[in-house]
């Protein structure tokens, strides 16, 4: 068993990191982290060591570059059967944004053949 943790620099991918990594200890799993931004994952701020592994979403294949992020997170889904959970982190949207751009999160949560667990950054006290 394997957890999937997809993270970003915003706070939803802290979130996800922080929630997949919490979720990795208490099953005793190895987690991978897949990079969806473009500036390569800084490692070191991790607070442990990573049992599993780190993708980043470029990557050089096919003379291409560059991956969109759900299908990043779709691929390495369907490239590890080990794979049994996914942790996404999520963001408020308007519907029109919604419809307009579509959502990263809507998209690993329709096509992962996988559960999905999906997380909030903690509300910024007023």
């Amino acid at each position: 068993m394997t957890i999937l943790i997809a993270v970003t620099h915003r706070a939803e991918g802290r979130a996800a990191l922080a929630a997949g990594l919490a979720e990795a200890q208490g099953l005793g799993t190895s987690a991978i982290i897949v990079n969806l931004d473009i500036e390569p994952f800084d490692s070191a701020t991790l607070p442990i060591d990573l049992p599993g592994g780190l993708v980043e979403r470029i990557i050089e294949r096919h003379g291409k570059s560059d991956r969109d992020p759900a299908n990043a997170v779709l691929d390495e889904i369907h490239a590890d059967p080990n794979i049994s959970r996914v942790v996404i982190g999520m963001r408020r949207r308007t519907p029109v944004g919604k419809a307009l751009l579509g959502s990263l999160s809507q998209s690993i949560l329709l096509d992962s053949p996988v559960p999905v667990l999906a997380v909030k950054p903690a509300a910024n006290p007023a």
